[in-house]
């Protein structure tokens, strides 16, 4: 499957997808089965992670980095770990999320604090925007930050918070201006363990993953905790998803290609009827489907990082990282779905991949923004096109 991308990859491009592949086959896959269905962060996969170059790779060479952040490199490690070890994607993307608007929008003297203890893997980052009523639509949230003297006094709860209990620096909105609504956002940096600050209780989901519900009560934070400027918070919100949007979509190719490939080795190995479950056209035309509707959305989600990599205009970015996020997991459900149904009774059982990733893709359609809402996104941007 991969000859068919080569045209859209430099020479170092296939070099790292080769790498990572190796790595995640060799090192990872072994780790996946208690990994994927623990909740907690595993250390000893944060210190992998690290030691491998991982985590370096989402921070600048001067803060102790490999690099400024490539979406294609990210795209590319993003897939190749979810294949075989959603927790190790995961890890990888948080200190990512959690951290690139800090490379963007930081001080120098923030920069030189935080960034160097996340590429290291000394410190978990996490990016805290979802509230109770407030996940899709930013603008809705409800945590305040007042100014008082040299400090700013944050008072409210986040949601859906990932890497929440065991993160150590957390970026934070919250509104400084609530008469302004969207414009009234700001941007700070939390220390873990700051006086008023509670990472909150961890949340159950019907898959593994270290999320938790951080709560503000007086939650007194130094000025110089402010990045970028007050009101600018909503702007550095979107230019971060709009970086990690599509990266969504490539662990949706992820998710679906080890679906697709093991239910190929199912319906080979499979006998039905004294013949392979592959000889059957019903099953023929499942995997037709899946290997064609996986290439569609590989296309659109390297198509889309390539795009934010050229520095392409904002609007051209946003719709192009919507449209990679929507079709991918769209289709990664479908193809799990599929495979599941290929691998019959076997793929509702605990410990067969297939049953693992139909649980963790779920929430692929809901984060970073939902499907409808990237259907609102792609809708306005082509009618503003349309003039």
């Amino acid at each position: 499957m991969d000859v068919m991308f080569d045209f859209m990859f430099t020479d170092e491009q296939k070099a790292l997808r080769e790498k990572v592949r190796a790595f995640a086959e060799e090192k990872l896959a072994p780790l996946a089965p208690v990994t994927d269905e623990t909740p907690s962060v595993s250390w000893d996969l944060v210190r992998l992670l690290a030691d491998e170059g991982y985590l370096r790779m989402m921070v600048p060479k001067e803060y102790g980095g490999a690099g400024m952040v490539s979406c294609v490199n990210i795209c590319i490690i993003r897939e190749e770990f979810a294949k075989v070890c959603e927790a190790a994607n995961g890890i990888f993307t948080m200190q990512g999320l959690g951290t690139y608007p800090i490379t963007l929008f930081g001080t120098e003297e923030q920069k030189r604090k935080y960034l160097p203890a996340i590429a290291s893997g000394e410190k978990l980052a996490a990016f805290a925007v979802s509230e109770p009523e407030a996940g899709s639509d930013v603008a809705s949230l409800k945590t305040t930050a007042v100014r008082d003297g040299d400090f700013y006094v944050l008072n409210g709860t986040k949601r859906w918070i990932s890497r929440g209990p065991d993160a150590a620096i957390f970026t934070v909105f919250a509104k400084t201006d609530p008469a302004l609504g969207r414009n009234g956002i700001s941007a700070f940096i939390v220390e873990k363990g700051t006086p008023g600050f509670d990472p909150g209780p961890v949340m159950q989901l019907i898959y593994a993953n270290s999320l938790s519900e951080p709560r503000f009560e007086n939650c007194r934070i130094p000025k110089e905790n402010l990045f970028g400027k007050e009101g600018q918070g909503m702007n550095i919100a979107l230019q971060n998803l709009n970086m990690f949007r599509t990266t969504v979509g490539a662990t949706a190719v992820g998710f679906a290609i080890r679906a697709y490939e093991d239910a190929i080795r199912r319906a080979k190995s499979r006998i039905v009827f004294g013949q392979p479950l592959a000889d059957f056209q019903a099953t023929q035309f499942k995997l037709a489907d899946m290997a064609t509707e996986i290439q569609a959305a590989k296309l659109l989600v390297y198509r889309a990082a390539i795009l934010k990599d050229r520095g392409e205009g904002p609007r051209t970015i946003m719709k192009a990282a919507s449209m990679a996020k929507l079709f991918a997991t769209e289709m990664c459900s479908r193809v799990i779905d599929e495979s599941i149904q290929i691998h019959g009774g076997m793929g509702v059982v605990k410990g067969v991949a297939v049953e693992r990733l139909y649980r963790a893709s779920r929430a692929l359609r809901l984060y970073e923004g939902t499907s409808e809402i990237q259907r609102n996104t792609i809708a306005r941007v082509v009618l503003k096109e349309a003039g």
